[in-house]
């Protein structure tokens, strides 16, 4: 198997968190809304299906605590590229649950939290801890964060006909975070924010199942496991502005630089539109986010020939590519008298779809070489035509505000 559904549901995740925007510019001095929340998602592209539920509930304790916690599965079933060309098809399930805090003091509020991720070939475990400050009539928001995570890395290998854990093979990967931000409300009508944040990750940090694919001769090709680096080292910085418009819509924008060690440079523009109806009860989004990046130094579709560099990776994730979603959702709000508790509801609904074109990796199992059965139209290694994935990703959930 592959877990190549961990950097497409990270991907997703970023997709569907432009939908909370508006949060990145909430004020430090107030705590969040009690709420409750059921989600069901679904992603559907490059031969991975991921769906799964949420449920998030948020209750504050006295004036001063606000206490979320959520759980959430996805089920993967993949037989994507990398699936076909390196391993066997595979379902998977993974759980994860995580619980915060947040304590309101002046107008500085402390937030703290965990989540556990697992699944059956990697576990994670992640702290995380924040403060923000408002100032300056709290017109300003100054914020500061700190994350770190420790996985545990395994294999599944089938054994007498039963899948478990390679008992020969576990490494660790640890990551650490460090993110600074600051909004500003400019005019009654503008606010911007923005944000610079390092990233360092050590240990394990490729698949336990990818290979990289080499030639043997002009038209044949052999496959060895991938080489990383057991460090890397990020940055990223971004912008957002948001605009009120008269007539109660509003636009935002935003900006984002990424760079890496392993000669990764991605930048991300977006850009989105709210438009409210029939005094709120009904909220219209669309919304546009355009990403391009750089390949890594060690990655290549096919190399020359077996052990050629230190480093060796075929990944398709660290390959230069673009990659376009467009999303449209409604929210119905709506207030049922009978139950005076509910201070309101909403049902929401969310479409993305994404395309992603890539430069440099090509459709293995196009090859004349030996990646399962042969194609109808074969071409030489290193010759196959180039990759390009088309997800869908569907969200729905029902918000309960107390």
């Amino acid at each position: 198997m592959i877990k190549l559904h961990k950097r497409l549901f990270r991907c997703v995740i970023t997709c569907l968190g432009l939908a909370t925007l508006a949060g990145s510019f909430a004020q430090a001095g107030v705590l969040p809304e009690d709420r409750a929340d059921v989600l069901y998602f679904r992603y559907d592209g490059g031969g991975v299906e991921i769906s799964g539920p949420s449920v998030l509930v948020r209750k504050s304790i006295g004036e001063h605590v606000s206490v979320q916690a959520n759980y959430y599965i996805d089920m993967v079933s993949s037989a994507s590229v990398d699936v076909e060309t390196s391993a066997s098809p595979y379902d998977d399930e993974r759980t994860q649950s995580s619980l915060s805090v947040d304590f309101l003091h002046g107008k500085s509020m402390y937030s703290i939290g965990y989540v556990n991720s697992d699944e059956s070939d990697y576990q994670a475990k992640t702290m995380f801890a924040a403060v923000s400050h408002d100032m300056f009539g709290d017109l300003t928001t100054i914020s500061f964060s700190f994350k770190n995570g420790k996985n545990d890395v395994f294999r599944n290998v089938n054994i007498d006909g039963v899948k478990q854990n390679d008992p020969t093979f576990q490494e660790e990967m640890e990551s650490k975070s460090y993110s600074v931000s600051l909004s500003q409300i400019i005019t009654k009508n503008m606010l911007i924010s923005g944000q610079y944040e390092v990233i360092t990750d050590e240990g394990f940090l490729r698949s336990p199942y990818r290979s990289v694919r080499f030639f043997t001769d002009p038209l044949n090709q052999g496959t060895e496991s991938e080489i990383y680096p057991n460090t890397r080292s990020s940055n990223a910085g971004s912008i957002r502005a948001k605009y009120f418009l008269p007539y109660r819509a509003a636009v935002d924008t935003m900006y984002r630089f990424y760079t890496d060690t392993w000669g990764v440079v991605g930048q991300t523009a977006e850009i989105g539109y709210v438009h409210p109806l029939n005094n709120n009860k009904w909220i219209f989004e669309a919304r546009g986010r355009y990403y391009t990046q750089t390949r890594a130094d060690f990655y290549r579709d096919i190399f020359p020939r077996a052990g050629f560099a230190n480093f060796m990776a075929r990944d398709k994730e660290l390959a230069t590519y673009d990659a376009m979603t467009l999303g449209l959702s409604a929210t119905y709000e709506f207030k049922i008298e009978r139950f005076p508790w509910l201070a309101k509801g909403s049902l929401n609904l969310r479409y993305d779809h994404m395309t992603v074109n890539y430069d440099d990796f090509r459709d293995a199992r196009y090859s004349i070489g030996s990646f399962g059965e042969p194609p109808p139209v074969a071409f030489a290694p290193g010759a196959e035509p180039l990759y390009k994935l088309e997800a869908d990703i569907f969200q729905f959930y029902i918000s309960a505000y107390f």
